[in-house]
């Protein structure tokens, strides 16, 4: 009886890890683009990230700068993101601000992840892995710069 309450947890967790993210990119919308976002967050109560990012989109790279910040943030990170980029149909619609609703805990290395829109309707879907020691929670953003 025990193994059997196991099993079917098990199975359920394992429906759930690889069911979700695919019924998650189907709400998202099409995929379009990956991008990658390298930054630093240096965080005392209000957060202010920085960096940079690489659209890949329809065969070009485009370059980015990204500048954002967060209310509720203490301490330092370097953070490399990487995702998916969906309902991109110019790459102008790639400029303005994402605006997310996250967290981070980091000392040492971390991993996290997220899911940004801006009000184009352009949806990122990130993983990130982070170094450093930060704690930070609520709403923020990021902000992305077209460079020339």
């Amino acid at each position: 009886m025990r193994f059997t309450s196991f099993a079917v947890a098990a199975a359920l967790s394992a429906a759930t890890y690889f069911v979700a993210p695919a019924m998650a990119a189907d709400t998202l919308g099409t995929p379009s683009g990956t991008l990658t976002i390298k930054t630093k967050s240096a965080d005392l109560g209000v957060g202010y990230t920085w960096g940079d990012a690489r659209l890949t989109f329809n065969k070009k790279t485009y370059r980015y700068k990204v500048t954002g910040g967060q209310i509720a943030a203490v301490g330092f990170s370097e953070v490399v993101s990487k995702g998916t980029v969906y309902n991109l149909h110019n790459a102008a619609d790639m400029e303005g601000t994402f605006a997310a609703t996250s967290g981070e805990a980091t000392l040492g290395n971390g991993l996290g992840g997220a899911v940004l829109e801006n009000k184009h309707g352009v949806r990122l879907k990130l993983t990130s892995n982070a170094k450093g020691a930060r704690l930070s929670a609520g709403a923020g953003g990021l902000t992305f710069e077209p460079l020339k």
